[in-house]
């Protein structure tokens, strides 16, 4: 009997030793599922500054021309000119206004004239950028007949908005094959461009143009010249209907230099 008790108190023993150490298993392992504290996280580097996204340019502004005109030479209609397809109407009232960026200046003042005809008839080059729009005697240079042209030097390229044009004012006259071109060439032989020609039947050799012939008074002629750019402008003109010869009072470039 004693000997059954004791291997009782054995079991029971070795049975206790095996809970203790099962529940010390079952504490470790709890233990290990535990979550561990975060590892502190990285520090954030400052943010570097980005590359500025492209802005469009903002669209210059839009004002009117500014064209101090002279004193009407004539009044009315001319009665000794006869309407022809090539020839706009007549109209004797103001011109809408001219728009160009704001900025645009006549850059020809005083810059330097050469002509096909170097010996005018009337008058000095220097006539032709003077700032005198006048229409009286002495105003203008008188060229030979036929074809013949000016020219002006800006000394810079530009971007050119506008021209302004008077051959003759004295009387309403139509100048023939009226060509306005543009060049960075002097001699106008490579990139050369044509903002204006109304030489309708190439009698002049320098194409054939879409744009009408016009009568002459005091407001001049405004041609847009749509932003072209170059250095040299050179005008044409092939004789008129009151003569052969070829008139400039004034020629106005107006522009900004060319960026």
């Amino acid at each position: 009997m004693k000997t059954g008790l004791m291997l009782s108190m054995v079991v029971l023993a070795g049975a206790g030793a095996f809970g203790l150490g099962l529940l010390g298993a079952l504490a470790a392992q709890a233990a290990d599922s535990t979550e561990k504290p975060a590892a502190p996280a990285a520090k954030a580097e400052p943010a570097k500054d980005k590359p500025a996204a492209a802005t469009t340019a903002a669209p210059d502004k839009m004002v009117e021309l500014d064209i101090k005109l002279p004193k009407p030479m004539f009044e009315g209609t001319p009665k000794n000119i006869k309407p022809a397809p090539t020839l706009e109407k007549y109209v004797d009232k103001p011109r809408p206004a001219f728009m160009v960026p704001e900025g645009t200046r006549n850059l020809a003042i005083n810059k330097p004239v050469k002509s096909s005809d170097m010996e005018p008839i009337i008058g000095e080059l220097k006539l032709v950028t003077d700032g005198d729009n006048e229409g009286t005697d002495g105003s203008y240079v008188e060229l030979g007949p036929g074809l013949q042209w000016v020219q002006i030097d800006l000394k810079e390229k530009a971007a050119i908005h506008a021209l302004v044009v008077w051959h003759y004012h004295g009387e309403g006259r139509v100048y023939h094959d009226v060509v306005v071109q543009v060049s960075d060439d002097p001699d106008f032989i490579e990139g050369v461009k044509t903002i204006y020609n109304n030489d309708f039947d190439n009698s002049s050799g320098l194409g054939i143009g879409k744009d009408l012939e016009y009568i002459e008074d005091f407001r001049g002629r405004v041609i847009d010249a749509k932003g072209v750019t170059g250095r040299y402008v050179r005008l044409c003109s092939k004789g008129n209907t009151s003569n052969d010869q070829n008139h400039y009072i004034e020629v106005q470039v107006c522009g900004k230099p060319a960026k």
